[in-house]
């Protein structure tokens, strides 16, 4: 009896070695796809976010679109955005129909550069808030510090973190890993700076 029950005991734990292994796997798989579904679904919220800006842009300055088109027939930011937002210029284009015949093109394009003067954008806000910090800051400590100076505006981390890293592809800010946390500041660049300046002062 000892001699077939050995056999049977050796192939039962090759099972069970082998079950638990696939459990292993298994479980680490589940593990690892989770994680990548949570940094998609946060890249999503990111790339909603953004969608939700650009239409609210693209309509806020449709206003003036019939004006620029017929002086400037091809605008090269324009076009670019034309294959993104098919459905919504559609929209845009309805709304700055009814804008175009209540206002004159005049009063409209002065009433876009006031709105654009008053309302920075969340670019510009963080590369105004890391040239002014003398030490690097993380995307957490950014986002906090523009909800707080802009209590009006919807600033969400996310979109702070995808914004400074195309800063960091722009050459426009460096990106440093301390452990865990990455930290980022203001490139050192002087020259730009005065001609931005002088761009806005001619355009006011």
């Amino acid at each position: 009896m000892p001699e077939s029950q050995t056999p049977a005991t050796e192939l039962t734990s090759q099972y069970v070695a082998q079950v638990t292994g696939d459990l292993e796997r298994n479980t680490k798989e589940q593990e690892r796809i989770g994680v990548e579904i949570e940094a998609l679904q946060e890249q999503l919220r990111a790339l909603q976010h953004d969608h939700t800006v650009l239409v609210n842009m693209q309509q806020a300055l449709g206003s003036a679109s019939p004006a620029a088109e017929a002086a400037a027939p091809s605008l090269p930011h324009q076009t670019s955005a034309e294959p993104k937002q098919s459905k919504p210029k559609k929209a845009a284009a309805t709304s700055a129909k009814k804008t175009a015949s209540k206002k004159p093109a005049a009063k409209a394009s002065s009433v876009k550069a006031s709105t654009a003067a008053a309302k920075p954008t969340l670019v510009e806000l963080i590369r105004g808030h890391l040239e002014q910090e003398s030490e690097p800051r993380s995307a957490a400590e950014i986002t906090a510090a523009l909800t707080q100076a802009h209590p009006d505006r919807s600033v969400k981390t996310t979109v702070v973190r995808t914004t400074l890293e195309g800063l960091v592809a722009k050459s426009h800010a460096h990106r440093a890993k301390q452990g865990s946390s990455v930290f980022y500041t203001a490139a050192a660049v002087s020259e730009p700076a005065p001609a931005e300046q002088q761009q806005e002062a001619a355009a006011g």
